[in-house]
């Protein structure tokens, strides 16, 4: 949900109460053909009108519209900045305009990395344009630019999604999905096998397609002399590192605690095993992902676990 696109520009409620109809009538459909149409949480608190602010303006919506509207945008999201791919020091433009922060920035570095990502914007608004062209600058680089996609109708967005018909409905119809998109992983026969049992769930089922299509893609960022890339290092600085980082390995006490069930026997040779104690981390549903370390270009980047949270105590 393009957040830049609500910026006081309503000249009055009913305008406005007829552009959100419509948006929400938009996620009704999103959310029908089993995907997500994500927002960003200071949306809940943007500006309508001259005069008043997101919470003012949707008292005089009809009650399920309204509670619809307030559950999503400060409650079940999906948030977009829950699993941020763009940093905040990064430059990122739309006709000289800095919309670093943003929806459209998000959006564009996703599709930069190969995630499929697109639009949808309050109309009338200076963003019903599509698509959208987005520029990332770098200091030492030539800048890269990317189009998104962009919808302010709802015929646009039903387009889009008969488009790209593929829907995850389950765990298995994930497994498949991943074995086949992410090449330079090798997933263990089983690897999935630890979420029989339990509910799917939708957002959980896209934390682990954005956390195993980052590992894919820094399986890939070796040269040919086996030494990581520029973009391996700004991969492994955003995702490896830090408090927040989406990838980490586990504490002395719980490979200690736990060592036994985060080993996991070798894909070509079931008498050895692996120890797999970094993991990624699907926080809403408390679920790991947990695979070979160190990532190197000459050896296999094992997946041999995705399932429930391993070390609970």
């Amino acid at each position: 949900m393009n957040d830049l696109s609500l910026c006081g520009q309503f000249r009055d409620l009913e305008s406005f109460r007829d552009s959100v109809g419509l948006v929400m009538a938009i996620r009704q459909e999103v959310q029908r053909r089993g995907s997500s149409l994500y927002c960003h949480r200071k949306l809940a608190y943007a500006q309508v009108t001259d005069e008043l602010a997101m919470q003012q303006a949707i008292q005089g919506l009809p009650t399920p519209q309204r509670l619809a509207l307030i559950q999503w945008l400060t409650s079940h999201g999906p948030y977009w900045e829950d699993m941020r791919f763009h940093r905040p020091e990064d430059w990122l433009e739309v006709n000289g305009q800095i919309v670093t922060d943003s929806a459209v920035a998000e959006a564009a570095v996703c599709r930069l990395r190969g995630l499929l990502r697109e639009l949808v914007s309050f109309a009338p608004s200076t963003w019903t344009v599509n698509p959208v062209e987005v520029t990332l600058v770098h200091d030492e680089a030539p800048a890269e630019r990317v189009s998104v996609p962009n919808h302010w109708e709802i015929s646009s967005v039903k387009k889009c999604l008969d488009a790209n018909p593929e829907r995850i409905i389950s765990w298995a119809a994930l497994d498949a999905q991943m074995r086949r998109v992410c090449t330079r992983l090798t997933f263990g026969g089983n690897a999935f096998g630890y979420l029989d049992g339990h509910p799917f769930a939708p957002g959980a089922a896209e934390r682990i397609r954005v956390l195993l299509h980052t590992l894919n893609e820094f399986k890939g960022c070796f040269d040919a002399h086996g030494q990581r890339t520029a973009a391996g290092h700004r991969l492994y600085s955003e995702h490896f590192t830090g408090d927040k980082a989406w990838f980490s390995d586990s504490s002395d006490a719980e490979k200690a605690e736990f060592e036994k069930e985060m080993r996991f026997p070798y894909p070509e040779d079931p008498t050895q095993d692996l120890f797999c104690t970094w993991h990624g981390k699907v926080k809403t549903q408390q679920i790991r992902i947990h695979f070979s370390w160190p990532i190197r270009s000459d050896v296999p980047l094992y997946i041999m676990y995705v399932g429930p949270k391993i070390t609970k105590r």
